[in-house]
């Protein structure tokens, strides 16, 4: 039984799971397995570097992926957009901005314009400006976001584009791991599920091998939401977001006070991030992080989630409505 939706029929793909766009973690080779593998993969443009940006667009080579954007981020740094449109992405997915300004270059260039949002106002606005796809994302999620959670927010999304008489994909994203969630997800009636945490620790992922052990070591108690990581590396995030993240020394000593770091704590943060200490550096994980166990192939990944959660649709429709 294969799992059809609005999702999978608009991108083309087998599994309705699409690759989270982290940032230094997501490059090439990463989004080209999940696609290669039935899924959406899409390289984390992130904060719009375009050297690193060109050199993970052709670590895809021929496949079909997509490119991610912070987009407070695309707007200081615009030309970034212009580097991974020569690439012919299938798809432009933007985050934690104004999307509207950039629709119309994406969609000139025949892509597809992705938007993530993190509340209902945010998802009616990308509706009016055009959005192809949506992805409501909780809190749950790994790395930036806001303070809504999936469970209400993803049918309350759903629930206005349909009430807009529109067929755009709407998709959920947050503490999402493994095939129960994707079952989940399309229950609240989502067209399929963005994915982050568990691709990070994929044999693909970009993420050093410290912050991989970090990741599968950790359970979504040890995770918390702050913003001393993006000060500590100096970004200047709009408020309201913050990241999620696995605790660590530095986040214990300095969450809740970050106005206070000290030039040391600068200093230490910096010296930790380039050896690799993450103890001290920031390792960006979701929720779901206890439900990751080990690195594993993307194609392996993929299978799993696809194979679990066609069998529990198929389970639970027979044990709950005979």
């Amino acid at each position: 039984m294969a799992i059809l939706t609005n999702l999978t029929q608009r991108l083309g793909i087998e599994h309705p799971v699409m690759l989270a766009p982290m940032g230094f973690v997501a490059g090439g080779a990463l989004a080209a397995a999940v696609s290669a593998a039935g899924g959406f993969g899409v390289i984390g443009g992130g904060y719009a570097d375009p050297d690193w940006l060109a050199r993970e667009c052709a670590a895809a080579g021929q496949c079909r992926v997509g490119c991610g954007f912070i987009t407070w981020a695309l707007a200081e740094r615009p030309t970034a957009l212009d580097v991974a449109l020569q690439h012919q992405p299938a798809a432009i997915m933007l985050s934690f901005g104004d999307a509207a300004p950039f629709l119309p270059k994406i969609k000139k260039a025949g892509a597809l314009a992705i938007c993530q949002v993190q509340s209902l106002t945010q998802a009616r606005a990308v509706l009016r400006d055009g959005a192809d796809i949506i992805v409501a994302q909780g809190t749950e999620a790994g790395g930036h976001g806001g303070g809504r959670s999936i469970l209400p927010l993803v049918p309350a999304v759903v629930d206005m584009v349909a009430g807009a008489g529109h067929r755009v994909p709407v998709v959920a994203a947050g503490g999402i791991t493994d095939g129960r969630g994707l079952a989940a997800a399309l229950m609240l009636g989502a067209d399929g599920v963005v994915m982050g945490t568990r691709f990070s620790v994929a044999s693909e992922s970009l993420a050093a091998p410290g912050a991989k052990a970090r990741v599968v070591a950790a359970s979504g108690d040890e995770t918390l939401r702050t913003t001393v990581f993006d000060i500590a590396r100096g970004y200047t995030w709009p408020q309201g977001y913050t990241g999620r993240a696995v605790r660590n020394r530095f986040a214990e000593a300095w969450h809740g006070r970050s106005k206070d770091l000290t030039e040391e704590a600068f200093a230490e943060y910096g010296q930790a991030r380039s050896r690799g200490d993450y103890d001290v550096a920031v390792v960006y994980a979701g929720e779901a992080s206890g439900l990751v166990r080990r690195e594993r192939s993307t194609a392996e990944i993929l299978q799993e989630i696809g194979q679990e959660a066609e069998a529990l649709l198929r389970r639970r429709s027979t044990d709950l409505l005979g």
